[in-house]
């Protein structure tokens, strides 16, 4: 069995989780094929302001549709609204913590004025503004561990990024907090990890065994709130939706790209039914956008 993965130390550190969890539903060996994307060779550019769908992942949906490997292990943020139609997520593995966190010697309320923050991400850019935040915000790009170190450096005063993503690379000891997802709202399905195949691909029923059903569902409604919408990073919109026993609370924000707020939403509907609390979020969000 082959699986796919980007090479970098976040999306190999992934894999290799994957790969032990799924060691213990089946004795056949995994092999990774690391393959470079379209989004791993630019290092020069903000990606809102690229046309980034399917960056870091249409290389990878290639060689599983040449049937190089078997299946792809990714970030689920990363992954595209629509899939390939020969290709689906065949399961969500348990979730991290959605949160995003501040990387700074100094707490949130304490960043000096004009300290510099990297962030190449407008969803950050905008939440700082909303916040009043008055710091000088400037692009950074590199691995998890490359921006942690442009911190303790020097090169940047703080820099925000996914709390999930330094947890999975042992790096949460570098976290200064991390922060309500009323206040700086995360992406849809951080923190969470997608398996894609073939639609008829032999392994589909091994590879099902992964999926945690409750993180399946609130990734499903938040990915409904982005296909629904039609806003990728090109828009400031951070949505997250959170199990509570048999119920599903989803909160949506969008932004202006300076930092006002268009709508924010709470909706609360059946952890079974989380297509509809999708589309329920998107239909408020998208008549305030309109």
């Amino acid at each position: 069995m082959k699986v796919g993965t980007r090479g970098s130390g976040l999306a190999l550190a992934q894999t290799k989780g994957v790969i032990a969890d799924l060691s213990r539903l089946t004795s056949e060996k995994i092999e990774i094929k690391v393959i470079k994307t379209t989004g791993d060779k630019i290092k020069n550019s903000q990606l809102y302001n690229m046309d980034t769908k399917g960056i870091f992942t249409r290389e990878l949906d290639k060689a599983l549709l040449e049937e190089e490997v078997d299946f792809a292990v990714h970030s689920l943020k990363d992954l595209p609204t629509d899939l390939n139609e020969d290709l689906e997520i065949i399961a969500v593995p348990p979730r991290e913590t959605p949160r995003d966190a501040l990387i700074s010697a100094y707490p949130w309320d304490e960043l000096p004025e004009n300290a510099s923050l990297g962030t190449s991400s407008l969803r950050r850019e905008a939440f700082c503004k909303f916040h009043q935040k008055k710091v000088i915000i400037k692009p950074i790009r590199g691995n998890i561990d490359t921006r942690v170190r442009k911190v303790e450096n020097g090169q940047y005063d703080a820099t925000l990024m996914a709390a999930a993503g330094l947890k999975r690379l042992g790096l949460a000891h570098h976290i200064q907090q991390t922060f309500p997802i009323d206040y700086i709202t995360p992406a849809a399905g951080q923190g969470a990890l997608a398996i894609v195949s073939r639609k008829d691909s032999s392994v589909k029923e091994v590879l099902k065994g992964l999926s945690d059903f409750i993180s399946y569902q609130e990734v499903t409604a938040e990915k409904r709130v982005l296909q629904d919408l039609g806003v990728g990073c090109q828009w400031p919109l951070g949505v997250c939706a959170r199990a509570d026993g048999d119920l599903l609370d989803l909160y949506g924000a969008l932004l202006t790209k300076e930092g006002e707020v268009i709508s924010r939403v709470s909706v609360r509907g059946p952890l079974k039914k989380a297509e509809k609390v999708g589309k329920e979020a998107a239909r408020i969000m998208g008549d305030a956008y309109s």
